[in-house]
């Protein structure tokens, strides 16, 4: 019989898959070292048991005793996944910015998650790192894995990640592509294969409001450098202990709605579904097309799965919200999607043109759809009760059903920006739309000018 005696002997060996279309037009063969394979489907699975065991060996870890970490999530689950087998409580801290998923996650393995604040200093004593280290000092019986300055962390990829990229590529591996962070993927792998082969290339890919960058350029700490950014798990606002700077031979940065929209790309090309930093590390190596050429066999690290970003970059509602999905092809469905006031408001045809601009002026609407039943009888606008006052200040009293103008025209759920702007002129500034619900909604000029813009 064949089988493993727990869960975490199943982790590392994670296979290379091709990359087909997105490096279609770049020279060279691009490997996808497909993390999520592994039983917590991220690469940190690797570093959580080897922590573990070093902690164990060297006496820091008692039995019975508690973890306490800071994480974005990741090694978290690697970390509760090899305490279950290893006999050990979880407490992590981490930030605001984290997907709630990989929190829930966390959670139902038994840790405790503690959430701090995102954008405060790593000395501030609300921090994720200050309070991971404050809860090591006060529980007893405790360990601080602390991944950052832990040379475990790399160790595990020195051991593991590095053989395997070598033995996969029978060693014909010409470049190694990876997002840094807490420094152990980067500098593990890249110390074992420079052994191997010194003219291996190590391109760590960072993010925006990192100063990872700018210290591997200049060894300057600039915290001018560092800036809220909402990519996860990746870039750092110090210079954690795992890291030799002289292993990586360049850094590239990234924004975050680069590699959020090319971790889409990734699903939808290349049928690989991973988390933010896949699409980071993708997009740099897209930035990076100028550095390879025919016969370079180049490997990149895919972190972690989809799953856990299904509320953020792959919900098309959190990726708007931020601009993301600029490009994105506008329908009269999306714009009533988005849209703050969701119920119709009309006016009766019996109402006078006074108490309608009353309803107006409190609604902060510059037209109305007149309707009687679902009858779509007519209009009436800001500009048109001006007209009216002009004429006869005594129009105020008249009923809108005898002054209305002609009625808003109806397009298709489907009809796109284009197509809806050529019912929008100056005499007519919205067009009614039905919802699947059967619900009718209005789309104003401002609507279409608001998508658009």
């Amino acid at each position: 019989m064949k089988y493993f005696n727990n869960i975490v002997e199943t982790i590392g060996n994670t296979p290379l898959v091709k990359l087909n279309k997105i490096t279609k037009d770049i020279p060279g063969l691009f490997l996808a070292k497909v993390e999520y394979f592994n039983p917590g489907n991220s690469i940190k699975d690797r570093i959580g048991i080897k922590m573990i065991l070093d902690a164990e060996e060297k006496g820091k870890l008692k039995p019975g005793g508690t973890i306490i970490e800071c994480t974005s999530g990741n090694t978290g689950m690697g970390l509760a996944m090899a305490a279950i087998i290893r006999g050990y409580k979880c407490i992590f801290t981490t930030t605001e910015k984290q997907s709630k998923s990989k929190l829930d996650i966390l959670r139902s393995l038994g840790a405790e998650v503690i959430v701090c604040p995102t954008n405060v200093e790593p000395e501030d004593p609300r921090s994720y790192y200050s309070i991971a280290k404050r809860l090591a000092k006060e529980i007893t019986n405790s360990y601080h894995m602390n991944q950052y300055d832990n040379l475990s962390n790399r160790a595990a990829h020195y051991e593991s990640t590095g053989p395997e990229i070598w033995e996969q590529t029978e060693g014909k591996v010409t470049h190694y592509v990876t997002t840094i962070g807490t420094g152990g993927t980067v500098m593990g792998v890249a110390m074992y294969l420079k052994e191997k082969n010194p003219d291996i290339q190590v391109y760590g890919i960072d993010i925006y409001g990192s100063l990872l960058k700018k210290f591997h350029d200049t060894g300057e700490l600039d915290d001018k450098e560092v800036y809220p950014y909402v990519t996860e798990g990746i870039g750092e606002d110090f210079v954690p202990q795992n890291y030799d700077m002289k292993y990586i031979d360049h850094i590239e940065q990234v924004t975050d709605k680069d590699g959020a929209v090319m971790a889409r790309r990734l699903a939808r090309e290349e049928g690989i579904f991973c988390g933010y930093s896949a699409g980071t590390v993708l997009q740099g190596l897209v930035q990076l097309k100028d550095k390879f050429k025919e016969g370079d066999v180049v490997v990149v690290i895919l972190h972690d799965h989809g799953s856990r970003y299904v509320a953020k970059i792959y919900n098309d509602d959190w990726m708007r919200e931020r601009g993301f999905l600029t490009d994105e092809v506008i329908t009269a469905k999306t714009i009533i999607e988005r849209k703050r006031i969701t119920q119709l408001v009309f006016a009766d045809p019996k109402e006078t043109v006074a108490s309608t601009f009353k309803k107006m002026k409190e609604m902060s609407l510059t037209q109305l759809p007149v309707m009687e039943g679902e009858n779509n009888l007519g209009s009436i606008t800001e500009h048109g009760i001006l007209q009216l006052l002009m004429d006869n200040p005594y129009h105020r009293d008249e009923l809108v059903g005898k002054v209305m103008s002609k009625p808003f025209p109806f397009v298709q759920l489907t009809d796109t920006t284009a197509e809806i702007s050529k019912h929008i002129s100056k005499d007519n500034t919205a067009v009614l739309v039905k919802a699947n619900s059967g619900a009718l909604n209005i789309i104003t000029e401002f609507d279409l000018i608001e998508a658009i813009a």
